[in-house]
């Protein structure tokens, strides 16, 4: 958070996530960042709570666990094959050579990116779990490039508050500045050597290795940066609220 939070604001926050979000309470939560977007559904209070003491004990320097190559996975299961849709499986025949990563929003430089683009960045390889609530949880080697450097060619407004991504199917997702700028959030493009399969989630997937298996999205194909998530979809940040999970997935 670019301004100092005094123990007066934080209290101040707490009590306004803890009293239901709502009204000037809500506001003053959400001035500081602490305000999950789907605060105003029927666990939201709690949520946000969760979220807003996260993000102000740990939005910048924790670290997820990373493990040794003995301890990876031998199995890397899926929870849902890719898309049966006619553009991706037309990209997917092509090996995505003319696929592109559209980057856009509250940027200075609205720009795509190619495959080949993204693997000629600066890369970080990490061995992380992919840790899932419905079991499908695996250790992997993850190589990809920081979302932090993509986001740094493009210009970021100074007002900008989230990420949103949108796949080749409808489960599109956001994240706030903070855990988009972590060095751990990567759109990765191989796993354990390999190129992604397309059930892992080619041509690029978002890695969060501090959050839950579902918000590490599949299938990219556009990036929007945003001041007011509200304004997209539902408002609740995401399509995960729809089916029963929270917008804000940290562990």
């Amino acid at each position: 958070m670019s301004e100092k939070i005094s123990r007066r604001k934080i209290i101040t926050a707490g009590l306004a996530t803890a009293a239901g979000v709502s009204g000037l309470a809500a506001k003053i939560a959400d001035r500081y960042g602490l305000l999950a977007p789907d605060s105003g559904r029927v666990f939201g209070a709690g949520e946000a709570l969760t979220y807003g003491a996260q993000r102000l004990l740990m939005s910048h320097h924790s670290m997820a666990r990373e493990f040794n190559r003995s301890e990876m996975s031998r199995q890397t299961t899926v929870n849902h094959e890719h898309p049966d849709d006619d553009d991706y499986e037309g990209f997917l025949e092509r090996h995505f050579s003319d696929w592109r990563l559209v980057v856009e929003g509250l940027v200075a430089r609205p720009s795509s990116f190619s495959l080949e683009d993204l693997k000629g960045m600066p890369s970080r390889s990490q061995i992380t779990m992919l840790t899932c609530e419905e079991g499908w949880s695996f250790i992997a080697e993850w190589i990809g490039v920081p979302l932090a450097h993509v986001l740094s060619l493009v210009f970021p407004n100074s007002g900008a508050k989230w990420v949103v991504f949108y796949p080749f199917d409808d489960f599109w997702g956001s994240i706030d500045m903070p855990e988009a700028l972590h060095p751990q959030t990567l759109l990765s493009y191989g796993m354990n050597g390999k190129d992604l399969s397309p059930d892992h989630g080619a041509p690029i997937r978002l890695r969060i290795p501090r959050q839950l298996g579902y918000k590490n999205l599949k299938f990219l194909n556009r990036i929007s940066v945003t001041d007011d998530i509200k304004k997209i979809g539902d408002g609740n940040g995401s399509a995960a609220p729809e089916i029963g999970y929270s917008w804000y997935a940290g562990i």
